[in-house]
């Protein structure tokens, strides 16, 4: 079952509760997301750092063929 915007958006700020969060349907499917995530608790992280963090707030929903969110392009940054 694909995930919703919103749904997306929740497990990401319950590690990230300040953070500026943009959710893009890519595909009009439900299923190939964007996510632009910005937040200060970036600042001095590498990207991948950044991306493994928020990687980590998904809870496992990405984690293999069965999972309930298929495919996320993630963008990550502390602010300007």
């Amino acid at each position: 079952m694909p995930m919703e915007a919103q749904d997306i958006e929740t497990l990401i700020r319950e590690s990230f509760p300040q953070a500026k969060i943009t959710i893009t349907d890519l595909a009009g499917d439900g299923n190939h997301w964007a996510a632009e995530v910005i937040d200060e608790s970036f600042r001095g992280m590498n990207r991948v750092q950044q991306q493994r963090a928020v990687y980590a707030s998904l809870k496992g929903k990405m984690d293999g063929a069965h999972g309930e969110l298929h495919a996320l392009a993630l963008t990550t940054k502390a602010p300007d």
